[in-house]
């Protein structure tokens, strides 16, 4: 069974900046960026326990090509994506939000 995936607001604009970002760097490579998030989260959709679970209930999924990681949690049918954050930050960061 596939679960519907929801971005909090505070997901979103992550993922909203670091797309920037990259098609800042080349054109074209924010796209790519998404795609690789979008892949991501059918895969998340598709198996929601298939990653570890890194902080109570919140799971993180990384991302093969960029250096960022899915936090999300799962509820009942739906997934919840708390963050979508760079390797490097602080984990304290995406732990506020749960």
């Amino acid at each position: 069974m596939t679960l519907e995936v929801r971005l909090r607001q505070e997901a979103e604009e992550d993922l909203a900046d670091a797309a920037a970002w990259y098609e800042e760097q080349r054109q074209g490579l924010g796209h790519e960026f998404l795609d690789e998030i979008l892949t991501m989260l059918s895969r998340i959709a598709d198996a929601p326990l298939m990653y570890p679970s890194v902080h109570r209930n919140t799971r993180r999924a990384i991302i093969h090509r960029f250096p960022f990681g899915l936090y999300y949690r799962v509820e009942d049918t739906t997934i919840v994506v708390v963050a979508v954050m760079h390797g490097s930050r602080n984990p304290r960061h995406w732990k506020n939000r749960t």
